[in-house]
């Protein structure tokens, strides 16, 4: 990636302008005011998942007191929110902290390359609203984008789906003008967007049903913090606010504790609390009580229970089988029943896709993902000056963006104070034994394990999923560490400017 022509050097380029994307351009406007930097985001608008996703119902499976900003009280009375008010929430916080003029939408990063030479990152960018491309160059890449594909979602081959007559539709590409009213829906999945979408489409439909190949534990939760309310009311908006955070992160990390050391005692509990939700008599064993236990794959939350009373007042199913093909009505299942349907909705997950699919090169070098460890679980070994935001999946994502948040802006003023450009990861133990990033049992992960980066055994090579041991790691302890290599370019070539400059030939 060579050009002539000059290129727009920034400090800093942030790639995705969803709720990670944000954060970390809010951190790092706050922690270093005088550099540079943009928020590239491929879309037309802010704001990523939440507003990406239209299917009816969409909604948070997280509580807002811990999902949302910690810099940012969340105020609204719905601690399990829906997407409108998420969406609303993610761009004040774009105004109040003046981001507005930092994110550039239409952007796509397309390829990136590092140049140790030069202590900088040339990338080049696709402007989807006009089809040019242009490059700038950065001193360092924040990945923000995610770990799912924006412009496709996962749906598995169903033999005879071309037979079906009615309307196929898959939750991340919902059709505007679909009308569901009154008709049938047969909604294949058993996660949180089909948990989502039954009791959201029963409101209106003739009738719904849930079409699974494996249960998933369903818990009812309260769409309202009672006691968040009582704490602002007494507190104040931002004590309140931190007090109840702190709150259903203990709580958060109990349930947590509790299904991976007592899985038999937790199976036994959610199935009771389901049992009390449902009908007398109802198949709990067939179809809410998966072979695997607590927490091997995310709970699904349903706010008041809206799944439960849905199928208690008739207006939703669920049925445990496998389709052996589509027909012009419906679907045959392998059990030789035929689900009649006039809409269906493919609820059955997402692509994962590492840092947005960018190419990444190292000096000429393409970067290989799966040779890769995760250094923190925020940046990557042989890879300089590349940092990423990936979020907990036993817990709200936006804890560890947070912490990621601080301990990145941390390592920049590191650098500043020591007069260090370049920062890269290094096994000490290039034999280190490794395991998946994603150390998670979900099939949108394991379909993509292969594809990405690796942890390793011991830290700072280990990827925590524990919100405590991330407090001290990313925000208490140093940001050095023997295994983090930092230096100083020499002086750069004529017409080679550093940071600050615009000049790059």
């Amino acid at each position: 990636m060579t050009t002539q022509t000059p290129v727009e050097h920034l400090d800093v380029l942030i790639v995705g302008a969803g709720i990670s994307g944000i954060g970390a351009g809010r951190y790092l406007k706050a922690e270093h005011p005088g550099k540079s930097f943009a928020i590239l985001e491929a879309r037309a608008a802010s704001g990523g998942t939440w507003d990406l996703f239209r299917y009816p119902g969409i909604r948070s499976d997280s509580d807002l007191h811990t999902f949302g900003y910690e810099f940012k009280p969340w105020r609204d009375r719905q601690s399990i929110a829906d997407a409108p008010r998420i969406l609303a929430y993610l761009r004040e916080a774009v105004t109040e902290n003046g981001l507005d003029a930092h994110i550039r939408h239409h952007h796509r990063l397309v390829a990136a390359s590092w140049s140790s030479e030069s202590a900088r990152w040339l990338v080049e960018v696709e402007r989807a609203d006009t089809g040019e491309r242009v490059r700038l160059s950065a001193g360092w890449l924040f990945s923000a984008s995610g770990y799912y594909r924006y412009d496709e979602g996962f749906t598995p081959r169903f033999e005879g789906r071309d037979r079906f007559r009615g309307t196929i539709a898959h939750p991340q590409h919902w059709p505007e003008d679909l009308d569901h009213s009154g008709k049938r829906v047969l909604v294949i999945g058993s996660g949180a967007t089909a948990v989502t979408l039954v009791p959201a489409m029963a409101e209106t439909a003739a009738h719904v049903t849930m079409l699974q190949r494996t249960p998933t534990y369903v818990m009812p939760v309260p769409r309202e913090d009672g006691l968040a309310t009582l704490l602002r009311r007494l507190l104040g908006e931002s004590r309140g606010y931190a007090l109840t955070r702190r709150k259903n992160i203990l709580k958060g990390i109990a349930v947590w504790r509790f299904c991976q050391r007592f899985p038999k005692a937790a199976r036994k509990l959610i199935r009771w609390v389901n049992t009390r939700q449902l009908p007398a008599g109802y198949p709990v064993d067939e179809h809410f009580n998966p072979p695997y236990d607590p927490w091997d794959q995310r709970l699904c939350a349903v706010p008041d229970g809206d799944l439960f009373r849905a199928i208690r007042d008739g207006r939703a199913d669920v049925v445990t089988d496998r389709i052996s093909t589509f027909t012009e009505r419906g679907v045959l299942l392998e059990s030789g029943r035929e689900l009649e349907a006039d809409v269906v909705v493919t609820a059955t997950g997402l692509n994962v896709q590492a840092f947005g699919g960018v190419d990444l090169t190292v000096d000429g070098e393409p970067v290989h993902l799966p040779d890769t460890i995760a250094y923190k679980g925020v940046m990557l070994s042989g890879v300089p000056n590349f940092a990423f935001a990936i979020g907990y999946t036993n817990s709200s994502w936006t804890l560890k963006v947070g912490l990621l948040c601080e301990h990145f802006c941390r390592l920049l003023a590191h650098m500043d104070a020591h007069g260090y450009d370049t920062c890269r990861p290094e096994p000490a133990d290039p034999a280190m034994p490794t395991r998946p990033f994603l150390d998670f049992a979900a099939g949108y992960v394991e379909r993509a394990v292969d594809r990405l980066p690796r942890q390793g055994d011991r830290m700072p090579w280990l990827t925590s999923m524990s919100y405590h041991s991330d407090v001290k790691l990313l925000r208490s302890d140093g940001v050095t560490d023997p295994e983090l290599r930092f230096t100083r370019t020499a002086a750069p070539a004529a017409g080679r400017e550093r940071p600050g400059g615009v000049a790059l030939r």
